[in-house]
């Protein structure tokens, strides 16, 4: 009887959860889906966005400077949150932001929000310096699929390897359908508290991107209420397209969907880069966007990207472009076959990927270090005329790094750290193992012989 009764649960419940493929995210009186952004100068500023249910009309976030003692609880600071709501799949709910401003530079503060009476737990951030300073960030290609059970641990990996970090870069496509709640509730679940101690500068990639009832393609509507980014890009492109400088360093976030919808909005950000890269009074220099100027999957080249952008960042001496999109790892930079790299005449190049989703890799001619069918998180740490870049495995192992120094003159020297570490892992995914015909897969041996003998000439 026992038995039968066991085997009549595990039915059920088996059934239950092919009707139910996805957890739920309701939001409710408590805040959640708290995340650290900037709208002003982060020496003296930080702002903080979160949602609850519509409850909720009375938003305030407290704060403090750090303190070991918990009687610094008495002396917060209220600061009122502006609100707005939010229709998304027939459910209403609100998101808050406040912004933290006259705060002490280099200084450490514990924050919490909510309504006066339901509250979240305390945070902790430390501002930037007013100067330049050493700092680290960290960077994620795509997360995109499976988010809540396996890219979790592309975020937790990255922020146990380098707790210290300052700020944290998203190269588009967090998820894979623009407006499905419970993907962003599963991105949010993963990043969980580090985002409300570490601040995000997310870029949007296609997977952001919609079609509305009248066929405009337009940036999902989880986007600005979800995070607080600067506003400082071209009209029509907020929170999407921006620049932001932390300690002597200048990122830059552009929109290669929307530039690739439509050209006049690519051309409309290359002017906006211009203005950008030409009154730049920093050290370095880092431009993140989605699509890849150098693409690591064969038939999949942005020509018209590359074609706008590259010879920008040539001219004005971007350091390290970072991507998503293709599903592989590739870095490098685009140098005659033959020639030395040790000193690059244009910028780094990456394309990464942090969740389970794989493609199939290229190996072209740019790449000096590949990886397939491999989830990677990166560190980057800058002191002065040094950047240091590092990848690792979700399991934590070193997988590509590199040095670049830059002389007085901005010209950088790039010392290649990548041949000490594991063998590059260049496995088709299994499932192109699969799907592949015989003379596909000899065709991609063919390709890695080639790409193992020109990486003999790249001295």
């Amino acid at each position: 009887m026992k038995l039968l009764f066991f085997s009549l649960f595990v039915a059920l419940t088996l059934s239950s959860a092919s009707a139910q493929t996805h957890k739920q995210y309701p939001a409710s009186i408590y805040p959640d889906r708290i995340i650290l952004g900037w709208h002003g100068d982060p020496a003296t500023s930080q702002s903080v966005n979160w949602r609850t249910d519509t409850t909720v009309t009375n938003a305030v976030g407290a704060i403090a400077e750090a303190d070991p003692s918990p009687d610094f609880v008495k002396s917060a600071t209220l600061v009122p949150a502006t609100s707005e709501p939010a229709l998304i799949e027939g459910k209403r709910v609100r998101y808050h932001s406040v912004q933290f401003t006259n705060l002490k530079p280099g200084t450490q503060y514990s924050y919490r929000v909510g309504n006066g009476t339901y509250w979240s737990e305390w945070f902790q951030f430390k501002t930037a310096q007013n100067k330049p300073a050493p700092f680290s960030f960290l960077y994620f290609g795509d997360a995109q699929n499976d988010i809540r059970s396996l890219w979790s641990r592309a975020i937790r990996g990255a922020y146990s390897t380098l707790p210290t970090v300052s700020l944290m870069v998203h190269a588009g496509d967090l998820i894979t359908t623009s407006n499905a709640d419970w993907q962003w509730g599963e991105w949010f679940e993963a990043g969980g508290w580090i985002n409300g101690m570490v601040p995000t500068l997310a870029t949007p990639g296609n997977h952001e991107y919609f079609k509305d009832e009248q066929g405009t393609s337009r940036v999902s509507m989880h986007w600005r209420p979800s995070f607080v980014l600067p506003e400082n890009g071209p009209k029509g492109l907020e929170e999407t397209t921006y620049y932001f400088d932390y300690q002597g360093t200048r990122f830059i976030s552009l929109n290669s969907q929307a530039a690739l919808l439509d050209l006049t909005v690519m051309d409309s950000q290359a002017d906006w880069l211009v203005k950008v890269l030409s009154k730049n009074p920093n050290r370095w220099t880092v431009v993140v966007h989605h699509h890849p100027i150098y693409s690591t999957k064969n038939g999949r080249d942005n020509d018209e990207w590359r074609s706008k952008m590259e010879p920008l960042y040539r001219k004005y001496k971007v350091d390290l472009v970072l991507q998503g999109h293709d599903h592989t790892y590739g870095r490098g930079l685009n140098m005659p076959l033959g020639k030395s790299r040790k000193f690059p005449d244009g910028p780094i190049y990456v394309v990464s990927v942090s969740g389970p989703k794989m493609y199939d890799i290229g190996l072209q001619d740019w790449m000096n270090r590949a990886g397939s069918n491999t989830q990677l998180y990166q560190t980057v740490s800058i002191d002065g005329d040094s950047l240091l870049y590092q990848s690792f495995t979700v399991t934590g192992q070193k997988y590509d790094s590199f040095v670049l120094t830059k002389n007085r003159k901005g010209k950088n020297t790039l010392l290649d750290k990548a041949p000490a570490l594991l063998p590059e892992r260049l496995d088709l995914p299994a499932e192109y193992q699969k799907k592949f015909k015989p003379e596909e897969l000899q065709e991609y041996r063919n390709r890695f012989q080639e790409y193992k003998a020109r990486k003999q000439q790249k001295l």
